[in-house]
């Protein structure tokens, strides 16, 4: 049987096209991903999790880094074998990734009961060994809202970009209007849509969130959502960092610290000659394309 991917897109009106309804499954690769000093963003890359340690100032949380792809959920199971996770925050910055797979992943994180936020994990080096530390400059896109929504808990600061788009498929998003479709390749976008609105519902959110999501085709900018939106959409339950750090308010800086202190983690496959995340023949939500001067990540 033939698979497809989709790319999901900023979603900010909603669609009334049964196609705009279709939500993919997995990121689809960059033809021409954006690279920073000869580095691909490590938030393109696929998802990687480690653990932060921040005592005796707070417990730790989870940096959960890159692209939702197949192989996230057993990753992160793996990561989490031995670990007491219960409760544990999860920061995140990802460009989002494959549909079904952050459906899982998000699940599980809901059954550990986890917080969730947006942020850049960071390595505060001091007279007294190194910290962690998080930095509010960071993004949260496509399907990496609805990972945030799987938090008991969700904060995101004012520094932080979270952005929401449609999907569509991964293999035809550079040219999505020019591209041929077929009944398989709106049932499969259907079907996914569907699996999307009962996660959504079932993690608390809002149908606004859809609404929002699903009317932002692949030709337009993904849509940022506004800090009313947040609240319209349930994405955040508190204004307080305190509520997902508990005991950490002071690592949650306002404006980024000098270069010289602080180092990102990162993980080995963030080298100059990593490659950007795989599609795994699902469902996609690649990133549009926008001008070189654009913060928005490249697709």
């Amino acid at each position: 049987m033939k698979h497809h991917t989709y790319d999901l897109r900023g979603w900010v009106r909603f669609c009334a096209a049964a196609v705009c309804f279709a939500l993919p499954a997995v990121i689809a690769p960059p033809s021409n991903p954006a690279r920073a000093g000869g580095v691909l963003e490590e938030r393109k890359l696929p998802m990687k999790f480690n653990w932060v340690a921040c005592e005796p100032n707070c417990r730790g949380w989870v940096s959960a880094v890159g692209v939702v792809t197949a192989d996230s959920p057993k990753d992160f199971d793996e990561f989490a074998r031995g670990r007491d996770l219960g409760g544990a925050t999860v920061v995140l910055d990802s460009s989002g990734g494959s549909v079904n797979d952050a459906i899982a992943l998000g699940r599980h994180f809901r059954q550990l009961g986890v917080l969730t936020t947006v942020g850049t994990s960071v390595r505060t080096r001091g007279a007294h060994g190194d910290h962690g530390n998080i930095r509010p400059e960071a993004y949260c896109e496509s399907m990496c809202v609805f990972l945030l929504l799987s938090g008991k808990a969700r904060y995101v600061p004012d520094q932080a970009h979270v952005r929401v788009h449609q999907i569509w498929m991964g293999d035809r998003a550079d040219d999505a209007k020019a591209a041929s479709y077929t009944a398989q390749d709106l049932m499969i976008v259907e079907r996914d849509v569907g699996r999307l609105a009962k996660y959504t519902f079932d993690m608390g959110g809002s149908g606004d969130l859809l609404a929002l999501s699903l009317s932002v085709p692949p030709w337009e900018d993904l849509h940022e959502l506004t800090p009313a939106e947040l609240r319209l959409t349930n994405v955040v339950t508190t204004d307080q960092s305190v509520d997902v750090l508990p005991q950490a308010q002071t690592t949650v800086p306002v404006a980024a610290m000098p270069k010289a202190v602080h180092d990102r983690f990162v993980s080995s496959t963030a080298e100059s000659d990593a490659q950007p995340a795989r599609s795994t023949k699902t469902a996609e939500a690649a990133v549009p394309t926008v001008n070189a001067s654009s913060t928005t990540p490249a697709k």
